[in-house]
C-alpha cells in the first residue's frame, strides 16, 4: 500500500497504520467527540433553561431604595450657667409620619429624658420636620423645630432652658369698708321714681356692713335731700290745715313753728335710729330687699323687719335702734311741742308703737312695688336667704 502517509493532521503525529477506510471512521469519531465536549462546556456555562414563562421579581433584580433611610437627633441640655440639666422630659413630635402597618399619615410622637449628663438620643427617626418639647422642673419650657434629611444624625448645640419665673398668685381683695363705700354711693342714687330718696334699702344680696361713718354719711344725705325739705314742708301744711299743735296757731308763724318741729322730729328720728344707735350697738339700719320666696314669707319677712335688724356681724337681732331711736326723738319733741300738746310718756309710747306699725307697712310697700319704681336698684337675681333667718 505504497502512497499512504502514515502521518494525521498535525496533532496525531504517529497514528498507527490501519486501513484507509478504518482511518476515516476514526476521525469522524474524534470529531463527533469533540463537538460533544465543546456542547457540553457551552451547556455547563449557561442558565438552565426556563421551564415557562416566569420573569424575575424587581426586588430580586435591585436592592429597594424605596424607602428613606431614617436618621437620629442627639443632644445636651444645660442651664445658663452651662451646667447640665438630668431628668429633662424630650417629646420628639414628627407630624405626618406613617406607622408600620397604618394607611395614614399621623403625628408621631416619642418621649425620652436627659440622663445624668444632661444628654439624650432619639434613633431610628423618620427623615422630615420634627419637633421637640423640653420641660424641666424649676425651668420654662422650650420648644425646638428642624427638619431631618434622610440617614443624618443630627447633633443638636447644647440647649439652653431658662430658669422659670417666680410666680405668685396674688388675689386682690379691697377692704370691706371700701366695698361697703361703694354700695352707699348706689344706695344713694336710688329715688322712687327717680325723684324721693330710697336710701335706706340695699338690693345687693352681698352687702357688707356700714362703718360708723357711712351710716352718719347716709342719715346726714338723706336730710339734707331736697326732696326731704319739701316733704316735711308738706307735712307741715297738713298740722296747719288741720290746726295740729294748735299752740303754734296759725299763719306764717305757726306754719314756721309747725315746719320747725317736723323737721326736727324728722331729723332726730334719722340720726338717733338710723346712724347714733346702730353705731353705738353695731346694727344696720338698712331695709334688706328679699325679693324671692312665696308672697307669705315676703310679707312675713317685711313685717317682721320692724322690730328686727341684721346686725354688723350678719346675724338677725331685735331692731333696738330702731325702737329707742322712736322713744327718744318723741320724748326730745316733748321740749320744743306747745305745752298743752304734750302728754307725756303715753304719747311718747303711743308715737312708738305708730312708727314701728308704719314701718311695717313702709317694707311690706318696699319689698313687693317699690323696687319696680326705682331706677338705679341693682338689677340681679336675689338669693333667698337662709331657711333659718327671718
Amino acid at each position: 500500500m505504497t502512497g499512504i502517509n502514515p502521518r494525521f493532521n498535525g496533532t496525531n503525529r504517529h497514528l498507527p497504520y490501519l486501513p484507509r477506510a478504518a482511518r476515516w471512521v476514526l476521525v469522524l469519531w474524534m470529531s463527533v467527540a469533540a463537538i460533544s465536549n465543546t456542547a457540553t462546556s457551552h451547556a455547563q456555562s449557561q442558565p438552565p433553561p426556563l421551564t415557562g414563562p416566569q420573569e424575575t421579581p424587581a426586588a430580586a433584580q435591585q436592592p429597594s431604595s424605596d424607602k428613606p433611610q431614617s436618621g437620629s437627633i442627639s443632644g445636651t441640655v444645660v442651664d445658663q450657667d452651662g451646667a447640665v440639666i438630668a431628668n429633662v422630659k424630650m417629646i420628639l413630635a414628627q407630624p405626618g409620619v406613617t406607622s408600620p402597618g397604618a394607611t395614614t399619615a399621623v403625628t408621631s410622637t416619642r418621649e425620652a429624658h436627659t440622663d445624668g449628663d444632661g444628654h439624650f438620643a432619639f434613633a431610628g427617626v423618620a427623615p422630615g420636620p420634627f419637633q421637640l418639647s423640653l420641660t424641666a422642673s424649676g425651668f420654662a419650657p422650650l420648644q425646638m423645630s428642624g427638619t431631618l434629611q434622610a440617614g443624618e444624625n443630627n447633633v443638636l448645640a447644647q440647649i439652653v432652658l431658662a430658669v422659670a419665673p417666680n410666680t405668685v398668685d396674688v388675689e386682690v381683695t379691697l377692704p370691706l369698708a371700701q366695698i361697703a363705700e361703694d354700695q352707699v354711693k348706689v344706695e344713694e342714687k336710688q329715688r322712687l321714681l327717680g325723684v324721693f330718696p330710697n336710701f335706706y334699702v340695699t338690693y345687693d344680696p352681698k352687702a357688707v356692713p356700714l362703718t360708723t361713718k357711712l351710716k352718719f354719711q347716709l342719715a346726714w344725705k338723706t336730710v339734707i335731700d331736697p326732696v326731704s325739705f319739701a316733704i316735711v314742708g308738706g307735712v307741715a301744711g297738713i298740722q296747719q290745715a288741720d290746726n295740729t299743735f294748735s299752740g303754734y296757731g296759725q299763719g306764717a308763724q305757726g306754719y314756721a313753728k309747725r315746719y320747725g318741729a317736723a323737721y326736727g322730729d324728722f331729723v332726730i328720728g334719722t340720726f338717733i335710729g338710723s346712724a347714733m344707735l346702730p353705731s353705738l350697738l353695731k346694727q344696720d339700719p338698712r331695709y334688706f330687699y328679699k325679693g324671692t320666696g312665696s308672697w307669705r314669707s315676703r310679707f312675713l319677712y317685711a313685717v317682721a323687719n320692724s322690730v328686727i335688724c341684721k346686725g354688723d356681724n350678719g346675724r338677725w337681732q331685735p331692731n333696738y335702734s330702731f325702737i329707742i331711736g322712736d322713744l327718744a326723738s318723741g320724748g326730745i319733741s316733748n321740749l320744743y311741742y306747745p305745752a298743752q300738746n304734750r302728754n307725756g310718756a303715753t304719747l311718747t309710747f303711743e308715737n312708738a308703737a305708730i312708727a314701728v306699725g308704719a314701718g311695717a307697712v313702709g317694707n311690706v310697700i318696699q319689698e313687693f312695688f317699690l323696687r319696680k319704681l326705682t331706677p338705679h336698684a341693682q338689677d340681679q337675681n336675689v338669693p333667698a336667704l337662709d331657711p333659718a333667718k327671718p
